[in-house]
């Protein structure tokens, strides 16, 4: 059985993840209309293929990381988790100015998300799990 902590670091990254597939489909046009704009990528020819296989890239590294602390209990893998969301924050804000304001607020939600659910990975009882110590499942009571 998997404590409280780690069942609430699946919601939340889980869902951003989820959050994260509908604000891609539904800006898409946006993603491929700046891409466009931006001459160096015209140049190069990249196109919906490419915008498609960053976002699934992204994403199937970030299942990975999931499954390794969920399902693994590996310590290192939080820690690339933990650094890939710290450069998201980094790059936030010259993300946000290149989006639609639903676009914009999707991305922020999700970016509170990943870093709520990172949180739970600090609880006690998470530690412990991650540590495969005996865990304490009154942390939530």
């Amino acid at each position: 059985m998997r404590p409280q902590s780690i069942k609430m670091f699946d919601y939340l990254l889980l869902g951003s993840l989820a959050l994260g597939v509908v604000n891609f489909v539904f800006s898409f046009g946006d993603t491929m209309e700046v891409l466009r704009s931006d001459p160096a990528v015209a140049q190069t020819g990249l196109g919906a293929g490419f915008a498609i296989g960053v976002f699934a890239v992204g994403m199937g590294i970030t299942l990975l990381l999931w499954f390794l602390i969920s399902r693994m209990r590996s310590k290192i893998a939080k820690w690339i988790l933990i650094a890939f969301t710290v450069l998201g924050i980094i790059m936030l804000p010259g993300s946000l100015a290149q989006m639609s304001s639903v676009a914009m607020i999707a991305s922020v939600v999700i970016t509170v998300m990943q870093v709520a659910a990172i949180y739970f990975l600090f609880r006690p009882d998470a530690k412990d799990w991650l540590d495969r110590k005996e865990v304490d499942f009154t942390t939530f009571e």
